[in-house]
Formats: C-alpha cells, sequence, structure tokens
C-alpha cells in the first residue's frame, strides 16, 4: 500500500508541477521505486492462490522422514518440525499426486552416495549425512528473499536388492510455500532417477 501510494503521489507530483533537471530524475526514481516496493509482493500473491495453504511435503504420509540433526537449528523456527497430519496430506494429495516414495533398482550403498553428490550439485547446505540410518539433512535457502526449508532423506532397503527412497521438505517459516517444498522434492527425484535409472 505504501508503494503505490508513493508512485502515485510521485505520478501526481510530475503532472501537477512539471519538475526539470534533477528534481525530475528524483521524484521519477521515487515513482519508480513505489512501483518495484508493490510489484515485488504482488507477483508473490498472485501466484501464492493457485498451491494449497501447506508447508510441509513427504513422499510417506503414514510414516514421514524424521528431522535428527537439522533439529538443533531450528529450534526457533515458528513452523514446528512435527507433521501435520492427515489434512495436510490429503491437501498434498489434490495437489501433488505425483509426489511418493521412489524404489530403485539398487541396494542403499549405491542411492545412498548418489543422493549425497546431487545434494553438493544442487549447492544445498548439507547438514548431517548419516551412511548408516540412510539419512541424509540438507537446507535449502530462497535467492530473493532467504526463506529457508528443510529436507530429510531416508533410504531404507527394499526387497530382492533394492533401496526405498522417501523425502521430506518442510518450510521455517509461513503457511503457504507457493509450491518450493513440492519443487524441492521433484527436482531431487528426477535428479536422481535420471542418475540411477
Amino acid at each position: 500500500m505504501l508503494g503505490i501510494i508513493g508512485a502515485g503521489a510521485a505520478i501526481f507530483f510530475i503532472m501537477w508541477q512539471r519538475p526539470l533537471g534533477l528534481a525530475l530524475v528524483l521524484v521519477a526514481v521515487s515513482a519508480g521505486l513505489g512501483i518495484v516496493a508493490c510489484y515485488m509482493p504482488y507477483r508473490q500473491l498472485v501466484p501464492s492462490q493457485q498451491f494449497p495453504p501447506i508447508h510441509d511435503i513427504t513422499t510417506d504420509f503414514s510414516n514421514p522422514p524424521a528431522f535428527v540433526a537439522i533439529a538443533r537449528v531450528r529450534v526457533a523456527a515458528p513452523n514446528p518440525l512435527s507433521y501435520d497430519g492427515p489434512q495436510v496430506g490429503a491437501e498434498q494429495r489434490r495437489a501433488y499426486p505425483d509426489i511418493r516414495t521412489v524404489t530403485f533398482a539398487h541396494d542403499p550403498g549405491v542411492v545412498f552416495p548418489a543422493a549425497l553428490q546431487l545434494v553438493d550439485e544442487l549447492s544445498w547446505d548439507l547438514v548431517e549425512a548419516n551412511a548408516a540410518q540412510g539419512r541424509i539433512e540438507a537446507t535449502v535457502t530462497s535467492r530473493w528473499f532467504g526463506f529457508k526449508d528443510d529436507i530429510v532423506m531416508r533410504i531404507a532397503p527394499g526387497t530382492a536388492g533394492t533401496a526405498l527412497f522417501d523425502m521430506r521438505s518442510k518450510s521455517r517459516v509461513g503457511v503457504s510455500d507457493m509450491g518450493s517444498n513440492a519443487r524441492h522434492v521433484r527436482e531431487f527425484m528426477n535428479g536422481l532417477l535420471e542418475r540411477l535409472d
């Protein structure tokens, strides 16, 4: 609102006073800054309406991968680490039906290092990699606003030498993540599938 008011006042001043030289430049720059201040949140608001009001995405609704190491670094985060339950799961199923557990035709000893290497290539901040427990934890920070989404991966043995890969991504703040956590999961899963299968 302040951006709209500031831009409107600057444009009105240009039309009413018709300043010249430096005064015109300063008022025009003020109008531009007001428009930018208005446009940035507007650009976030419009797309947000197409996403469900959730910020916790998982491939396993009945037993979501648990955060362990990250629990120590997000103590003060407004969003708790616990999974929000069936209602969030129902919203996720409607919005992102493709996000689910992936079974790889490789044992966990092959999948774990491939996943760890992909974390590095995506420039995610590695928090912990525990091969014995088949758990990788990392944090993704958004470029513009510095929002942090925490990620945990679980690689468990399946049947006949396969590996079950589950993943969870959760925002530290906010109600709706505007699809960012689903993007993290899809990006990682697709990259790992290309690499291994």
